[in-house]
């Protein structure tokens, strides 16, 4: 398996842009503290993490790709289980169905980084603070972070965590990076 230098390394190889990278570091992040509340591997789910959009410089035109063409470029340097995991988390334009914990985990850990970014940049205390109440009252305004899919971040459900419990893990798994400024979580000046 890649080690956390050898999988930042290869993102940065695929040419990201900026908001690429900070949602890759966000997920990461997300998907460590996910892996630490369930007793899971940290260091596979933040790999998962970092990892779940490599392709995205090469399939952002074609969506029904994102996933798959990943999952070639990592079929010999993760496990299976993080493959089918990035895979999945595009199962609506790949066909890719979800699963397991780790697929779950990666939809709807990579969903709430938007949600948590957006209401940070509007904060003037950005991470700090940051409560799932908050985040709650967000989700129902559609307007907030349209872009979010909020049934995906619901799929927290399937993992066996309410959603206040969730919201709670993404923004401490995000707020142990808020100070690096890479991550896209600077509060607005």
């Amino acid at each position: 398996m890649l080690d956390r230098t050898q999988a930042w390394t290869l993102l940065q190889e695929q040419n990201p842009d900026d908001a690429l990278i900070a949602h890759s570091l966000q997920t990461e992040a997300v998907l460590r503290e996910l892996a630490g509340h369930f007793g899971r591997d940290t260091e596979l789910w933040g790999i998962t993490g970092l990892l779940h959009d490599l392709d995205f410089p090469e399939t952002r035109n074609d969506p029904s790709r994102h996933g798959l063409v990943a999952a070639e470029l990592l079929s010999e340097r993760l496990p299976g289980e993080a493959i089918r995991a990035i895979q999945a988390h595009n199962c609506e334009e790949n066909g890719t169905t979800p699963e397991s914990e780790l697929d779950y985990a990666l939809r709807c850990g990579e969903s709430v980084t938007g949600l948590i970014s957006a209401n940070a940049l509007v904060r003037p205390q950005g991470m700090e603070g940051m409560k799932p109440s908050s985040l709650k009252k967000k989700m129902k305004d559609k307007s907030f972070a349209a872009n979010v899919s909020r049934e995906r971040i619901r799929e927290c459900e399937k993992l066996g965590l309410e959603l206040d419990g969730f919201l709670r893990l993404g923004i401490e798994g995000m707020a142990r990076i808020a100070d690096r400024s890479e991550a896209g979580l600077t509060p607005r000046s």
